[in-house]
C-alpha cells in the first residue's frame, strides 16, 4: 500500500487518499488536511463555530473535488439568510485549495449565548442553499452547476441530501474538525456508489448497508491522528472487504487572487467611482480569502485606464 508523504513526527496530513473496496466496488476517499487547514483558518479571526464549519468545509470540498475528473477549479458554496452568511471553498485540478466565510458578528455572538450546545447548519445558516460547481477550462471550457437546499443539522447531511436529490448518488460522508493546541486540522473519510454500479440490487443493499455501517464506526480523533497512517485506519475499517488504495493527491494552500485581475476589475468600472474609492490617494483591495492587500495609486490608475 502506497503511504502519505511524511512530514515532522511521521505526519501524514494534507493528502486525499483514493481507495477502493473491492468486495463492492464502493469507491472512497480519506482525507486529513493539516497545514492547509490551519493557514486558511489562521488568516481570518473566526468564531469558534465558524471557524469549526470552514475547516469541515475544507475537508468536504477537498474529498469530493477528487471524486470527479475535471480541469479546472471545483468549488463548494453555501450561502443563507442567518448569521453566516457565506461559506465558500474552492479547490483546483492542481490541489490549490482555499476557503473564506462571511458572517455578522453581531449575530453569531447573540446565536452563541442562547445555546447550549453547538449550532447546527440551520442555526448559523438560516434559510439557504448549498451550490456544487465545477468550472472546466482549457480547450473545452464549460461550467457544471448543482444547487440544493440547505437540509440538514451538518454538513455531511446536506452533502448526502444533495447527492441523494439531484445526482441520485449513494453517499456516506463523515467530517471532523478540531484543534490540536493552537492549531486547526480537519479530515474527511467519503464513500460513494454510483448508480451504473448497482447490478444485484439486494446483494448490493447489504454491501452498502454493510459500508456505513464500518464507516459509522470511525472516530473523530483516528481521523485526526496524524500518527495513524492512512493506509492503517482504512485496513482497521475495512479490512474484511478488501481494500486497494491508490496514489494519494496531494492538496495545497494557495490563492488565485493577482494584481492584474483586479486591474481587469478596475478598468471594468467608471473612473468616477473609483475615485469615490480612494483612501489616502490611493484604492486598497484586499483579498477575502488570503488577506493579500493591492494598492493602486494615481500613476497605476492613469496607466489601468489608458491600457
Amino acid at each position: 500500500m502506497p503511504e502519505g508523504t511524511s512530514g515532522p513526527g511521521g505526519l501524514k496530513a494534507d493528502l486525499v487518499q483514493p481507495f477502493l473496496l473491492e468486495s463492492s466496488g464502493i469507491r472512497g476517499r480519506l482525507l486529513r488536511l493539516e497545514n492547509v487547514c490551519d493557514r486558511i483558518l489562521a488568516r481570518h479571526d473566526y468564531p469558534e463555530p465558524v471557524a469549526q464549519l470552514l475547516a469541515e468545509m475544507l475537508a468536504l470540498c477537498g474529498g469530493l473535488a477528487s471524486l470527479i475528473k475535471y480541469e479546472g477549479v471545483f468549488t463548494l458554496q453555501a450561502s443563507g439568510d442567518g448569521p453566516l452568511r457565506m461559506l465558500v471553498v474552492d479547490v483546483t485540478s492542481e490541489g490549490e485549495m482555499r476557503g473564506y466565510a462571511g458572517f455578522d458578528q453581531a449575530r453569531i455572538d447573540q446565536l452563541i449565548a442562547g445555546l447550549d450546545s453547538p449550532p447546527t447548519v440551520p442555526q448559523l445558516f438560516g434559510k439557504g442553499h448549498l451550490a456544487f460547481t465545477v468550472d472546466h477550462q482549457g480547450s473545452h471550457s464549460d461550467r457544471y452547476q448543482g444547487i440544493v437546499a440547505l437540509t440538514g443539522d451538518t454538513l455531511a447531511d446536506c452533502l448526502q441530501h444533495y447527492f441523494m436529490q439531484s445526482e441520485q448518488l449513494q453517499s456516506g460522508i463523515v467530517l471532523a474538525a478540531g484543534r490540536r493546541g493552537a492549531h486547526w486540522l480537519s479530515a474527511a473519510l467519503v464513500l460513494q456508489r454510483l448508480p451504473e454500479e448497482a447490478v444485484h440490487a439486494i446483494e448490493d443493499e447489504d454491501d452498502w448497508r454493510r459500508a456505513m455501517v464500518l464507516q459509522a464506526s470511525v472516530r473523530d480523533e483516528e481521523l485526526l491522528d496524524d500518527s495513524l497512517g492512512f493506509n492503517d485506519l482504512l485496513f482497521r475499517l475495512f479490512h474484511e472487504e478488501g481494500v486497494r488504495v491508490f496514489e494519494p493527491r496531494a492538496l495545497t494552500d494557495g490563492c488565485r487572487c493577482s494584481r492584474e485581475k483586479l486591474e481587469n476589475v478596475l478598468q471594468a468600472m467608471p473612473r468616477e467611482e473609483i475615485e469615490d474609492l480612494k483612501t489616502d490617494g490611493a484604492v486598497e483591495v484586499t483579498c477575502q480569502f488570503c488577506t493579500q492587500v493591492y494598492r493602486f495609486d494615481d500613476d497605476d490608475l492613469a496607466h489601468i485606464y489608458r491600457e
